[in-house]
């Protein structure tokens, strides 16, 4: 063999290789975030029991222990001859076949569940993966064990999130919906395949409309030749266009929520860590609480004993709230000294720090939008990593813009769950129906797969958009990109000042008692009319 066709083998060996060990490595990645959701999924996930809404014959209790072989011969025969003989096959009766139909209906849309939120999850991380992979390689240019960590990999993982966010969003979700919804068409026989059948013919016309949808605004947008024989290009432009409207519409949910989120995250970790005493006696709140307790445990008591039937509902309910509060305060009565006093004054002033160099670096991207073009975000084919930092402080920036995105995205979820319009789909431990569950990945998938975007365009990192990511015809409008981080500084602001001037001012007027002074009461308050 000729020395160039040796050299022809080898790179493509290499090639094969490379590839080989790109798959692994991203099915790696991906198993343990679909195992992480799975557990988280099963932590919320309420369990159903499709028997437990009526009541079972006696005779699945019957055949349930003659099955389990309780019974001997003699008494077997006895039980048979005593029940009557179509009662012998209800254990395979239609009741039990339908609820083994719904479990397994459930289990597959909770598996399409998972998927979608590992999805979601590996869409938060595609950021800051590529920055750090980016530093690694900056630092350790020559590193044998580092050398897997290139930009083939780190572009091949933002395809793969592209693709799998696309098929999450247009056809696995809606499928989870229609297919726990679905019975099967009238007059068809029963089972898995109809709902199977059900669902893809409810979600063919469901994607005709979209479709249909989308082209006609693609039409009214650019009315020429060119762009409506465009159209008929479903992979090419169909699916990135439809994905380009939903990811400006996550774009446009986090700008909304994210400064919510950021105003929000100060009353949050007010109530999950202990604050510090300020002018209060804690002994004789909780010693008051605790005689307050046992005061309307006696008046239950007597009531309960008295042989009329007096409703007690109203004192379990008062009962039950000055034993939640007799519990806060017993925790925060074991506190240490330190977590009391250090704690909580480290955490806000670290959630102020974060929020005001957000709102600093968003601030001067603007002015950098009005001086320099390049300032614009803008996707890129290749993705030459190890070459220069994306941040001018170097590693120390780059693991802030780390810090920031984490920061940005946990934010925008606080405030989404916070939002008056979405409290109700927020997850309950145990008690989150199927129903539920679909709606949080979907709206999780939406936030997380723009935040690549949105970190972009707001400039908290200069890390450019890989694949079809920077395809959006969005991104390359100046107007679009200005409005929009002026909206999120202008919003910003106006969330922080309003809840943190709200949140001084209450805890300065609990520290001076000033909440338990009696209000003055006016005389059209007195007769019920608004002073």
């Amino acid at each position: 063999m000729a020395p160039v066709e040796q050299d022809a083998l080898a790179l493509q060996e290499q090639l094969f290789h490379a590839r080989v060990r790109e798959c692994i490595i991203c099915a790696l990645l991906f198993a343990s975030l679909y195992i992480l959701c799975h557990f988280i999924i099963t932590h919320f996930k309420k369990h159903t029991d499709f028997v437990a809404g009526r009541a079972a014959p006696p005779w699945d209790c019957f055949c349930s222990i003659w099955s389990r072989g309780r019974f001997g011969s003699r008494q077997k025969m006895m039980l048979q001859a005593a029940l009557h003989p179509s009662a012998l096959c209800l254990c395979s009766s239609p009741s039990a076949a339908h609820d083994d139909e719904d479990a397994a209906v459930n289990r597959i849309a909770l598996g399409l569940c998972t998927f979608t939120l590992a999805v979601a999850l590996g869409a938060v991380l595609l950021l800051p993966f590529s920055i750090i992979s980016n530093e690694v390689l900056l630092s350790f240019p020559q590193n044998y064990y580092i050398q897997w960590l290139n930009g083939s990999l780190i572009h091949g993982l933002w395809n793969l999130i592209f693709l799998f966010s696309n098929l999450s969003l247009v056809f696995l979700m809606p499928f989870a919906y229609f297919f726990t919804e679905s019975e099967g068409f009238a007059g068809s026989k029963k089972g898995i395949m109809a709902r199977v059948y059900e669902t893809s013919v409810v979600l063919l016309l469901l994607t005709l409309l979209v479709l249909g949808m989308v082209w006609v605004a693609s039409a009214i947008v650019s009315n020429n030749a060119a762009s409506r024989q465009s159209l008929y290009d479903l992979w090419e432009y169909y699916l990135p266009y439809l994905y380009s409207c939903i990811s400006l519409f996550g774009v446009l949910l986090l700008l909304l929520f994210t400064p919510f989120g950021l105003s929000t995250m100060f009353t949050v970790t007010g109530k999950l860590l202990v604050k510090p005493r300020l002018l209060e006696d804690l002994d004789e709140q909780l010693s008051c609480t605790r005689l307050e307790e046992a005061a309307v445990s006696r008046r239950i008591a007597d009531k309960a004993s008295c042989w009329l039937h007096l409703s007690v509902e109203p004192l379990r309910e008062q009962f039950f709230t000055i034993r939640s509060k007799r519990r806060k305060l017993e925790l925060r009565h074991r506190a240490s000294a330190w977590q009391r006093n250090l704690g909580y004054p480290l955490a806000m002033l670290g959630l102020l720090a974060l929020t005001g160099i957000s709102l600093l670096i968003v601030c001067f991207h603007v002015l950098e939008l009005l001086l320099d073009d390049a300032a614009m975000p803008r996707g890129i084919q290749d993705a030459s990593l190890g070459q220069v930092s994306f941040s001018f402080f170097g590693s120390f920036g780059a693991a802030l813009q780390v810090i920031l995105i984490f920061y940005l995205m946990v934010s925008s979820v606080v405030g989404f769950y916070s939002s008056p319009l979405f409290t109700q789909l927020l997850p309950e431990r145990q008690d989150t129906p199927l129903t539920k569950i679909i709606g949080n990945c979907v709206s999780l998938l939406v936030l997380s797969s723009a935040l690549p975007v949105f970190s972009r365009t707001l400039g908290i990192t200069r890390f450019d958009l890989l694949g079809d990511f920077g395809r959006f015809n969005w991104l390359g409008n100046f107007y679009i990109i200005f409005l929009y981080n002026m909206g999120f500084a202008v919003l910003t602001t106006l969330c922080l000042v309003k809840r943190v001037s709200w949140a001084v001012q209450a805890e300065l007027i609990r520290a001076f008692g000033l909440h338990k002074l009696p209000l003055p009461v006016t005389r059209s308050r007195a007769l019920g009319k608004p002073s």
